[in-house]
């Protein structure tokens, strides 16, 4: 007999304490399902030739305006220096143009008749044709000396430049990227959380994070936007233009799982957040309930 109200009292004590994690589960939205983001700058150089000078190295912490690398310039300098001759020609051409125009003016003044209303007419169109053409020189000047300027690549963000493998020689292209720098001021993590869990939660929510790498080093943050929509694979245009639809098992609905993006509140000298790394998040039933 006493063995046996033991063993209720055992059943008892288990079926609480299940109710108690449970009830815990739903009013504190739990997940490993997380990720280490930030906001990742494509550094894509503006003009096209060999580099010829490298300032830093992969996984390097670089200051926003910090010089990266140096393209060749000799092309784009020699193209600033035409386009500086160019303009010094169009300049001499508007004076031109407006010294003979003022000359027949004058004559046309001193005597009336002297300069036909055609010539005039004709001498006017000459300095707005010089002056326009003055205009494009000043143009060609200004994209030539940006050239040049493009030719040194700058940290756009404070960050950590990864994936860096160019070395000096190497030929880049203009609008292509040849490098990512990681905005060290956008670090966030993401939490994919089932449809179930959402309405447990809201913008401003405080969550507790425990990163893989850091065990041992807990952090805080907030919830800053829950997501609105995910990609479906139903319905997607298959082979032929058929609708690909996915089998379904009337007795089992896996709930889909929305991404949460949470800031983190403070990160602690010894811990580094890395991009892609895993975490685990949940909502702290304190924040709920205040809600």
């Amino acid at each position: 007999m006493k063995t046996k109200l033991v063993t209720i009292a055992l059943i008892v004590i288990a079926a609480v304490l299940a109710g108690i994690k449970y009830q815990h589960y739903i009013s504190q939205p739990w997940t490993r399902d997380a990720q280490v983001r930030a906001n990742i700058i494509e550094i894509t150089p503006r003009v096209t030739g060999p580099v010829t000078q490298i300032y830093v190295n992969d996984n390097q912490r670089v200051r926003a305006g910090e010089l990266l690398f140096e393209i060749d310039d000799s092309v784009y300098l020699a193209a600033s220096h035409q386009a500086k001759a160019s303009l010094a020609q169009a300049k001499v051409v508007l004076s031109r143009a407006n010294n003979e125009l003022k000359r027949m003016s004058a004559l046309e003044k001193r005597t009336p008749g002297a300069v036909p209303v055609i010539t005039l007419n004709n001498l006017l169109n000459d300095v707005e044709s010089a002056n326009a053409n003055l205009q494009a020189a000043v143009a060609v000047l200004d994209n030539a000396e940006l050239n040049v300027k493009f030719t040194k690549i700058y940290a756009s963000k404070d960050g950590y430049i990864t994936n860096f493998n160019i070395a000096e020689g190497a030929h880049v292209v203009a609008n292509q990227p040849v490098v990512a720098l990681i905005d060290e001021a956008s670090f966030w993590v993401e939490g994919f959380f089932k449809e179930t869990d959402i309405q447990a939660m809201q913008q401003g929510d405080t969550a507790s994070i425990t990163l893989m790498s850091y065990p041992n080093n807990p952090l805080t943050g907030t919830v800053v936007s829950i997501g609105y929509g995910i990609a479906q694979s139903d319905g997607s245009t298959s082979t032929n233009l058929l609708p690909n639809v996915n089998p379904n098992f009337e007795w089992i609905r896996l709930a889909q799982r929305l991404p949460v993006k949470i800031a983190v509140n403070a990160l602690p000298k010894n811990v580094q957040l890395r991009v892609g790394t895993t975490a685990s998040v949940m909502i702290n039933q304190r924040s709920v309930s205040a809600g």
